[in-house]
């Protein structure tokens, strides 16, 4: 495998892995004193009553997150038919969330930078590592 093609897979894993840490803020620290300050939440009572919401979303986080890390494991074991297209739907997924996320008000712009910059640079080197293959 190419080194580009490298450098994307762990781009790929580092982004799965932000969307884990992603989901357990949304799925399972929810009501926690730090998550309501990191998601700038004000009160128990919308704490509550988005509740619901955010563990569903979580979920939808932790799915993209393991169609990444799985579809790297199935290129790293030799798989690259399968991997590579599982890899390329996920990342795309979450970079799709993080434009959309970032076209929601400028107070979501570092959100939206984290959640989407891994999974770019996952997909440029892919692109680049399927262009240019290693000789």
């Amino acid at each position: 495998m190419s080194v580009l093609l490298v450098i994307s897979s762990v781009c790929a894993v580092l982004a799965g892995l932000v969307h884990v840490y992603i989901f357990f803020l949304e799925s399972v620290a929810w009501t926690s004193p730090r998550v309501r300050r990191v998601f700038g939440i004000a009160s128990e009572t919308e704490t509550q009553a988005t509740r619901a919401l955010a563990f569903n979303q979580g979920f939808y986080n932790l799915f993209l997150a393991i169609g990444a890390i799985v579809g790297v494991a199935l290129v790293a074991v030799g798989n690259g038919a399968t991997g590579w297209p599982l890899v390329v739907f996920s990342t795309v997924s979450m970079l799709g969330a993080a434009v959309v996320l970032a076209g929601t008000g400028r107070r979501y712009l570092n959100s939206a930078f984290v959640q989407g910059s891994l999974p770019l640079i996952a997909l440029i080197f892919a692109f680049l590592g399927s262009t240019f293959p290693a000789s």
